[in-house]
């Protein structure tokens, strides 16, 4: 989603000009029955096969024509040209980003001529459109006679000229199976080839350790796929191409030209690099409809919604939220060509509407209301991206500020925030395989989404990066201990930068052990809590403490309240990760100013300087549940078994050991009692 230095209320200024800015259960995964022979442990073959090509252009030297053309054939020698005896295909949908048209008896097919368009080939269930040497998927031809009016930074796009004679776009068949599985990547966002380099150790190396039949058949990135610099495009395509499987984009707002002037304009690198900014294809019974829901930059007609006044009283240019009328007439168009029964995926970067947004207009889709209104009682489901968060939104959900914003009660049907693979910008310390923790905002870890889909039915998962594939939640304890803590740090967060002390008031060492509670901490309330990832209202968790099975409670149950910010409605678990970082201490004597402390974002500085915050802090969360300790709990230890049952029946699991004593004891090494002896006898 945003930088630091983005459009964001602040809970830190200058440098960081930081942010106000943060699924599921274990894969239902079917063991090998016993093999009766070699054969039987052969691993199922990919969806889609390594089919390299591009849609084959007919140049054209009519620069009056209105029309365009071509042939939409099966590729039997898959070269990319439509050769004598390969058959055109009926029945495929072709779009000029406005119209859609379905193939002919003979896979021919017309369509209007716009000034500035993209033709495409919307991808038919049982065939597969050609990728490049990295998976990214070919299926579209840029148009745009004169090119981009000025010069971009990242080039935009070259005059294209006189529109073709022809467009062909060349398909191979596929097994039509209604049974497959995408990952769904939010927020890549890497700024860096450093950063690069944490997407291929976490996600990738995540991904390539699973089983052949648990890898995903497409990627699907949800926006802010890049950090802004195109310059990494190449790497970081051919970096996630080592996972065999097509990869399709989603435009955010990370993604656009910067020093654009209009909103057709900022996609154009994107558009020469990667392809449309908004799409559809299909795969067994779904058709993915990809929108670009980032208008930047914004301008009078944001501003005449209520609360988008910045996008004409900002001096600098700022984005906003909204479908434009043209991908509107684009989905309307296409929705007319597929049965009430068909499921549709929306994905897109900024959420249709968000819970910790919720009181935020540009980071909610304006006139998501309209898109409901097309959609009407079909299934569906909304990706998206953006926020850093995991949230997992269902059907009846309700949060303050939507209804005000965005014109919605309450959600018609699922709405996935997909979480980011940067998590909180590839902030915070290091983990084993050397890339940053990263805890979201809302306390999740840097992950990534698996969607199963079967039909019209799916499954969500989300899985944490270099974390165990079993692993869904956390567990901690809040205790009067760690309010104080967390209050205190936050206040200096919060205070100027320029009158605030250097190093934090506290730091993770100045925290008591939470799961060590005396009878005071339970006397004055202490409470069991479990942040499950891709928690949601379905979901039901249980703490098992004594042979007692107590039900947890939610600490946001999306019934129509706002945000619950502070130490009492925080993640300790995530929390004492994120006061305290020693990531900014890092320094040495290299000379190499840019290796101290650390970078991220367009190069901004962190240190080196004493342990500090990192800019996210998960201080609120729609997916934390708790329990308050019972305060009869006798000395000693206790082993307590949490439960988590999600929407699709699916139990996951975890244990967490705490402690009860009548006074806490020292923390340290004891010192004094050790050196009051020596060789066995007091010291005299």
């Amino acid at each position: 989603m945003t930088k630091l230095t983005d459009q964001i209320s602040p809970h830190w200024k200058n440098s960081l000009s930081a942010i106000v800015l943060g699924l599921g259960l274990a894969a239902c995964a079917t063991p090998l029955e016993t093999a009766q022979d070699a054969s039987a442990l052969t691993p199922p073959q990919p969806l889609f096969s390594d089919y390299q090509g591009a849609p084959q252009i007919i140049p054209g030297e009519d620069l009056a024509a209105t029309r365009v053309t071509g042939i939409v054939f099966e590729d039997l020698n898959q070269n990319s040209q439509f050769d004598e005896g390969e058959p055109g295909i009926p029945g495929v949908k072709v779009s000029n980003g406005l119209d859609v048209v379905v193939t002919g008896a003979e896979g021919a097919y017309s369509l209007a001529a716009r000034d500035d368009m993209a033709v495409f080939v919307i991808q038919p269930a049982g065939y597969q459109v050609p990728h490049n040497e990295d998976w990214v998927p070919q299926f579209a031809y840029q148009h745009k006679p004169a090119g981009t009016p000025k010069q971009l930074r990242y080039g935009g796009l070259p005059p294209t000229g006189p529109l073709p004679a022809a467009i062909h776009f060349p398909l191979i068949s596929t097994p039509n199976s209604n049974a497959f599985q995408c990952a769904v990547l939010g927020d890549i966002q890497s700024y860096s080839n450093t950063e690069i380099g944490y997407v291929r150790d976490s996600l990738v190396d995540d991904i390539l350790g699973l089983d052949r039949a648990e890898r995903p058949d497409c990627l699907i990135a949800v926006g802010d796929v890049l950090g802004d610099d195109f310059g990494l495009l190449p790497r970081l395509a051919n970096v996630l191409g080592t996972l065999k499987a097509p990869q399709w984009w989603v435009h955010g707002n990370h993604d656009f030209d910067f020093d654009a002037d209009t909103d057709a304009d900022s996609s154009d690198s994107w558009r020469r690099m990667y392809g449309p900014n908004y799409y559809a294809f299909e795969i067994g019974d779904a058709v993915f409809i990809i929108l670009d829901n980032v208008v930047y930059p914004c301008g009078y007609v944001d501003a005449e919604v209520q609360g988008r006044e910045f996008c004409i009283t900002e001096s600098r240019k700022l984005y906003n939220g909204r479908i434009t009328d043209a991908q509107m007439a684009f989905v309307e168009n296409l929705l007319s060509l597929y049965p009430d029964d068909k499921l549709l995926v929306f994905a897109h970067h900024i959420p249709f509407v968000t819970f910790i947004n919720q009181d935020t207009a540009p980071h909610q889709t304006d006139n998501v209301s309209e898109l409901y209104a097309l959609i009407g009682d079909r299934p569906a489901l909304s990706l998206s991206g953006h926020t850093h968060t995991v949230e997992n939104l269902s059907p009846g959900d309700r949060f303050s500020g939507w209804l005000e914003l965005v014109g919605v009660e309450e959600l018609p049907f699922r709405h996935i925030v997909a979480g980011a693979v940067s998590g909180a910008w590839f902030s915070g310390d290091f983990d084993t395989f050397g890339v940053p923790m990263s805890l979201q905002r809302l306390g999740s870890p840097r992950g990534w989404l698996e969607l199963q889909v079967d039909g019209a039915d799916y499954v969500e998962t989300y899985f944490g990066s270099n974390l165990s594939r079993d692993q869904r939640m956390w567990l901690s304890v809040n205790t009067p201990g760690y309010r104080t803590w967390f209050r205190e740090i936050m206040a200096w967060v919060n205070a100027s930068q320029t009158e605030r002390d250097a190093v934090p008031p506290l730091s993770i060492n100045d925290l008591a052990d939470v799961k060590l509670l005396t009878r005071l901490d339970l006397a004055s309330g202490s409470y069991l809590t479990a942040n499950v990832w891709d928690g949601s209202s379905e979901t039901t968790v249980t703490a098992e403490i004594d042979g007692v099975l107590y039900a947890m409670e939610r600490t946001q149950p999306a019934d129509g309240e706002g945000v619950r910010l502070g130490a009492f409605w925080s993640d300790p678990f995530a929390t004492q990760r994120q006061l305290s970082v020693g990531r900014y201490a890092l320094q040495s004597r290299s000379e190499l100013e840019r290796n101290q402390g650390w970078e991220a974002f367009q190069g901004a500085r962190f240190g080196p300087a004493a342990p500090q915050p990192q800019p996210v802090i998960a201080s609120q969360s729609s997916h934390l549940w708790r329990l308050i300790l019972p305060s009869t709990l006798a000395n000693g230890a206790h082993q307590i078994i949490v439960q988590a049952k999600d929407r699709h029946g699916r139990v996951t699991s975890d244990t967490i050991v705490i402690e009860v004593v009548d006074e806490r004891p020292p923390a340290r090494f004891r010192t004094d009692e050790f050196n009051a002896f020596e060789d066995g006898a007091p010291v005299r």
